[in-house]
């Protein structure tokens, strides 16, 4: 994520509730990610659970992008 989208998402979070919903969960599921990027070996379970993370965090941040283009275009902002 680009340094004027964080500035930007930092500020609507305290606004929106939903935003502020997703980036927490955002953040949680990167740290649960990152668990398992550091381990050698991933049992068939464990590398099914990290692929669902992956999908459950890639759709948070598409919302995440969503509500962010949503701000810029009703507040005529470009990226």
């Amino acid at each position: 994520m680009e340094q004027q989208d964080l500035v930007l998402l930092e500020r609507l979070v305290a606004e929106n509730d939903e935003l502020a919903q997703l980036w927490k969960q955002h953040q949680e599921l990167e740290t649960a990610l990152e668990g398992f990027n550091h381990r050698v070996y991933l049992s068939s379970e464990e590398q099914l659970e990290r692929k669902r993370l992956q999908k459950i965090k890639l759709a948070g941040r598409d919302r995440i992008e969503a509500i962010l283009a949503e701000h810029r275009r009703q507040n005529g902002q470009d990226r």
